[in-house]
C-alpha cells in the first residue's frame, strides 16, 4: 500500500482538476469548494474539499473514494 504525503487542500484541488473534475457553481463565500464529473451515463459525481493548510488523512482518504481515485493515481496526478 502507498503511503499518502501530507498535502494541501490547493495541492488536491489541483489533481482533482487533472483528473478532469470541473469546479461546481459558487453559491457564496464558504470554507470550501465543491467539484464534479460528469460520466457517460449524464450522472454527476460530486466531491467537496475542505478549504485547509493541511487535510487530514482520512479526510484525503474520504476524498479519494467520492473521485474514484486510488492513492497510486493521487500520488501520480500530483507529481506530475
Amino acid at each position: 500500500m502507498v503511503n499518502l504525503p501530507s498535502v494541501s487542500s490547493a495541492e488536491v484541488l489541483r489533481v482533482l482538476r487533472k483528473a478532469g473534475f470541473i469546479d461546481a457553481p459558487h453559491r457564496g463565500k464558504g470554507s470550501h469548494v465543491a467539484l464534479y464529473h460528469g460520466d457517460k451515463h449524464g450522472r454527476k459525481n460530486l466531491v467537496i474539499v475542505p478549504k485547509r493548510s493541511t487535510l487530514p488523512k482520512g479526510t484525503l482518504l474520504a476524498i479519494l473514494n467520492q473521485a474514484g481515485l486510488t492513492r497510486t493515481e493521487f500520488i501520480r496526478l500530483l507529481k506530475e
